[in-house]
Formats: structure tokens, C-alpha cells, sequence
């Protein structure tokens, strides 16, 4: 039983919940750099370079075939269009968070150090008191 109740509580703990909160909204944050890389950004960058299509650059190792069944044994191929895609998205995901963690940065109040705790007696001080304190 106490492991369920130590499961719980740590379930319930302030960090867990926000750490949950920054996977769900950053999985969805995720989402949208992806469609806007994808639907929005590629896709005049591809015009630029002779109509080119990101997601179709692949490099064919083995081109498709037909077996002597007549079944058709698919290409071998290296897609590195699909993986350029994913790198620019993986950059510009890192851009958008670097941005809002600065903006955070400089929101947050320049805090001014606690002013220093008032020297208290040295240890010499201390032990001339107790000496004092033993002598009566």
C-alpha cells in the first residue's frame, strides 16, 4: 500500500504536473513548426530550386522489380528529403523556443540581493563567553 501512496504523491507533485503541461503543449507547438515548415516554408523554397519537392529526394540503392511470381518487390531507397525536412523543422522548433526563453529571461524582475545577515560573534567570543559563563 505505501507504494501506491508514494506513487501518488509524487504524481501529484507541482513539478510533475508542469513538466506534463510543457510535453503536451510543446508535442502541439511541435505540430504546428512541422505544418509550417511542411505546408508553408518548403514549398516556395522548393519552387525556388527548380520545383523541387523535399519529401520526394531519395536516393535509389535498388530500383522496384517484379519476382517471377509476378509480385512486385518494392524499391530499396535512402529518402534524405524526408530527413532534411525534419532537420529544418528540429531548427526552427529550436529558434521559436531559444526566442520565448529569452523573452522569459527578460521578463522576469532583476531580484537584488538580500541584504547580508548581521555579522554575529566570532568563535573566539563565543568560547570567551561559555568560559565566563563556567567561571561563575
Amino acid at each position: 500500500m505505501a507504494f501506491f501512496k508514494d506513487f501518488k504523491s509524487f504524481l501529484l507533485k507541482g513539478d510533475i504536473i508542469n513538466l506534463a503541461t510543457a510535453v503536451i503543449v510543446g508535442g502541439a507547438f511541435g505540430k504546428i513548426v512541422t505544418s509550417f515548415t511542411k505546408d508553408i516554408l518548403m514549398p516556395p523554397i522548393g519552387l525556388l530550386l527548380g520545383d523541387v519537392n523535399f519529401t520526394d529526394l531519395k536516393y535509389v540503392l535498388k530500383e522496384a522489380t517484379t519476382n517471377a511470381t509476378g509480385t512486385e518487390v518494392p524499391a530499396v531507397t535512402i529518402n534524405y528529403g524526408n530527413f532534411l525536412q525534419m532537420v529544418i523543422d528540429f531548427i526552427i522548433i529550436g529558434f521559436c523556443i531559444f526566442m520565448v526563453l529569452k523573452a522569459y529571461e527578460k521578463s522576469k524582475k532583476k531580484e537584488e540581493p538580500a541584504p547580508a545577515a548581521p555579522a554575529g560573534p566570532t568563535q573566539e567570543e563565543l568560547l570567551a563567553e561559555i568560559r565566563d559563563l563556567l567561571k561563575k
